[in-house]
């Protein structure tokens, strides 16, 4: 086989957002497009000559085409040996563990995580570093310098490999591994949570409904909870991973997890319900008319965690994104232990995992995870709740009072306003920012303003700086709104709006979050100007 040296130019938009490279997957099926991206990845950890690599992703369209090019670009690039998913698939967690267990380079991760996939929707591609996590700004920055530099890409004239049979084979001189994408992870799993006593809670008639979105939770899911946890069958609902995930949104939230939440609503609720999205790394929780907001379900786990044979000796600290509520905060003050509070993006809880700072994080976008891995993972998530409900023998409802009734209780939404143009997203941004310094001390909708600023984090442990992270404005008593420009998209700007209210534990603990937070939303939309994005309200409301 001989190796091709492909000319090339730049493309334009080749910026890896807070997740890697996400885009519209026609844009990605390009010609060269998605070459030039991965060759400049190669380019900005100094080449490939020697290195292992992972490759997998969540199954959506293009997966596999891509899954191949990778693999001819890696050959060229002098990689010894890349360990590949069975048909290209790998959840990110898997991914993020298989690099650690194996002392792999990094890995290339396909996914555009809870977006939809299929030819009209998004794809996306990023690296994980070494430690297994998402490559850190340092690294992002030279693969864009890279990519605004590119010349040339080179990959491998060899005939595709057949990613459906388990075993070694060689695309030119690399040795190619196709491993089992379950296996690795459900071990890995065991060695944490007590599963003989989820096992017992099961055969003791405990039912669960887990929704796998047609997506790369589905033989994960089924694997771990229905053959080795005994799980009744169809305990996994839409487990099949599709191109499209069935032409659904993979996005695990009330809004889109219809199916499970009419079930957990209804009259013959099972006792636990839980998702996870495209590529494995979110989670929703649900209980019997009980949903569980990711803020309160990462307070919940951390408060919890010794419950677990993995966690028995407590745990270090606790970090959780800046848009997400203080819930945790309190839950790590009553513990004594570390609280951090860092910008959104997974890769910016590494460094503190790292250093043995924290052993859980999580964001309000239903991403929790620990130090197990260096990714989010909404599979652990649903295993810890359920070592959880297996030790405690109460059900997910009765858990929740008793937390709110403990530490309070923050009530908690996220706005979305979605595809806006830029300028007009950027506009309302930049006129709020530049009213801070007057808003401290202004009453609006009932509330006062304490203070407002835009949020930069201090990293305490290599001590880099990350700016302009997103607009807070704290109000007396514990209140609190964000606005944040989202880099998850693919079309226009995403411009979500956090809010929070705080009830003490003796105060109403059972309002409806959309009331509670009323004078939050009214103060938010007034001091913001959101009328000057033209919409009559949010276009998602979680």
């Amino acid at each position: 086989m001989t190796t091709i040296h492909i000319s090339t130019t730049p493309f334009a938009g080749q910026k890896p957002g807070t997740s890697g490279l996400r885009k519209k997957t026609r844009e990605f099926m390009q010609p060269g497009f998605l070459e030039n991206f991965a060759q400049s990845i190669f380019n900005a950890i100094e080449g490939a000559e020697g290195k292992t690599f992972v490759v997998g992703g969540d199954g959506r369209f293009f997966n596999a085409e891509a899954i191949q090019s990778i693999l001819k670009m890696a050959a060229a690039n002098g990689a010894s040996k890349v360990l590949v998913g069975q048909n290209g698939l790998l959840s990110t967690p898997a991914a993020s563990h298989l690099i650690r267990k194996y002392g792999a380079d990094g890995g290339f991760i396909l996914s555009a995580s809870h977006n939809p996939g299929g030819i009209d929707e998004d794809f996306g591609l990023k690296f994980n570093a070494a430690n297994g996590g998402p490559a850190p700004e340092s690294l992002t920055a030279k693969m864009l310098a890279e990519s605004e530099a590119i010349s040339e890409y080179v990959l491998s004239d060899a005939a595709d490999i057949d990613l459906s049979v388990l075993g070694e084979t060689h695309l030119d001189a690399m040795q190619v591994q196709i491993i089992d994408p379950v296996s690795d992870y459900a071990a890995l799993m065991q060695s944490l949570f007590d599963f003989n006593a989820i096992r017992e809670m099961f055969a003791g008639g405990f039912r669960m409904r887990f929704d796998a979105m047609h997506a790369v939770t589905g033989p994960y899911a089924t694997k771990i909870f229905e053959e080795i946890l005994g799980a009744t069958k169809g305990t996994v609902i839409n487990g099949v991973p599709l191109v499209d995930f069935g032409k659904g949104h993979p996005d695990p939230n009330p809004v889109w997890a219809k199916e499970l939440m009419a079930e957990m609503l209804g009259a013959d609720a099972p006792d636990f319900g839980a998702a996870s999205d495209g590529d494995g790394d979110r989670n929703l929780i649900v209980g019997p008319g009980q949903y569980v907001s990711p803020s309160d379900s990462l307070a919940v786990l951390a408060a919890n965690a010794h419950l677990a044979p993995g966690y028995k000796d407590g745990i270090a600290g606790i970090a959780r994104s800046m848009p997400t509520s203080a819930a945790s905060d309190r839950v790590a003050e009553k513990l004594g232990i570390e609280s951090h509070e860092t910008p959104t993006g997974w890769k910016f809880f590494g460094n503190l995992l790292d250093a043995g700072r924290v052993t859980i994080c999580g964001e309000e976008s239903a991403g929790t995870g620990s130090d197990h891995v260096r990714e989010k993972d909404g599979l652990w998530a649903v295993l810890l709740w359920l070592n959880i409900l297996a030790v405690r023998k109460e059900s997910v409802a009765a858990i929740m009072q008793d937390h709110w009734q403990i530490y309070g209780r923050d009530y908690y939404s996220r706005h979305d306003y979605e595809a806006l143009p830029i300028e007009i997203a950027q506009g309302v941004m930049s006129r709020l920012e530049a009213s801070f310094a007057d808003l401290p001390g202004t009453q609006v909708a009932g509330l006062t303003v304490a203070s407002a600023d835009s949020f930069a984090y201090n990293d305490p442990v290599d001590g880099s700086t990350s700016a302009n992270q997103g607009l807070r404005i704290f109000f007396e008593g514990g209140a609190r709104a964000v606005l944040r420009l989202s880099g998850t998209g693919t079309v226009g700007a995403t411009l979500r709006v956090y809010l929070q209210n705080y009830e003490a534990g003796d105060g109403d603990l059972s309002q409806d979050p959309q009331e509670a937070l009323k004078p939050v939303i009214a103060a938010a939309h007034q001091l913001a100007g959101l009328e000057k994005l033209g919409r009559d309200g949010p276009d998602v409301c979680t």
